[in-house]
Order: C-alpha cells, then sequence, then structure tokens
C-alpha cells in the first residue's frame, strides 16, 4: 500500500475516531485549566486530557502506518511511555514546588498544611500536649 487512498474504510473510519477523541480529550482539559479556580484544581485537567489525548492519538498513529506499511509499527509506543511517565511526575514537581511556595508565604486556603514547620519544628497545632 503506497497512500491514504489504499486505507480500508474499517481502519479510516477507527483512526478517525481516535483521533477526534483524543483531540477532545485535549480540549476538554484546555478548558478545564481555563475553567477551574484555584492552582491545585487547575494542574489536573491538562495532566489528564494530555495523557488521555495523546493516547487515543498515539492509536490512531499505530493503526494509520501500521495498515499502510503492513508491518506493525511500534514507535508510538516510547512515545506513550514517556508522555505516561513525565506528565505525571512534572504534575508531582509542579504542585510540591507550589505547596512550598504557598506555606512559605503564608496563604490560610492551602489544601494542606506543612508536615513540618518552616523552621523545621512540629507545627504548633501538632504538639503534644505536656
Amino acid at each position: 500500500m503506497t497512500g491514504p487512498q489504499d486505507l480500508p474504510g474499517w481502519a479510516a473510519i477507527a483512526t478517525s475516531v481516535l483521533v477526534l477523541l483524543g483531540s477532545g480529550l485535549a480540549l476538554i482539559g484546555t478548558i478545564g485549566l481555563l475553567r477551574l479556580k484555584t492552582f491545585y484544581a487547575r494542574v489536573h485537567a491538562p495532566t489528564l486530557g494530555t495523557t488521555l489525548g495523546v493516547g487515543c492519538v498515539l492509536l490512531a498513529s499505530m493503526l494509520y502506518f501500521s495498515i499502510l506499511e503492513t508491518r506493525l509499527v511500534i514507535h508510538e509506543i516510547l512515545i506513550a511511555i514517556f508522555v505516561t511517565i513525565t506528565t505525571p511526575v512534572t504534575l508531582m514537581l509542579l504542585v510540591r514546588a507550589a505547596l512550598h511556595r504557598d506555606w512559605g508565604q503564608g496563604h490560610e486556603d492551602m489544601p494542606i498544611g506543612p508536615p513540618l514547620g518552616l523552621n523545621g519544628q512540629a507545627r504548633e497545632d501538632e504538639r503534644a500536649e505536656p
């Protein structure tokens, strides 16, 4: 097979559905980034949208090129592994940096309090009564 005109109908439909699903998930993640109010709520929507959206687009790419080249194309598996590993790690690092910054500035609307005070001592509300 040499071109997209040689792609069977079922494969064209499946590829199209996967690409549309992936782009829709990425769009939902982007809308979540814009609509959610706090930083801690905002970081979840794009990471989920990116991971699931990219996964669907990668599946569509694997299907399309495997059928056109009449051999299994697995380069996309490496991309999926890297995206799956790096996206949650990036989320965790961003949230930890934001928590550390907010603890240092003494924000009251924190999702959780610091495990230790900023000077390394236990917080006053966690100290045992004598």
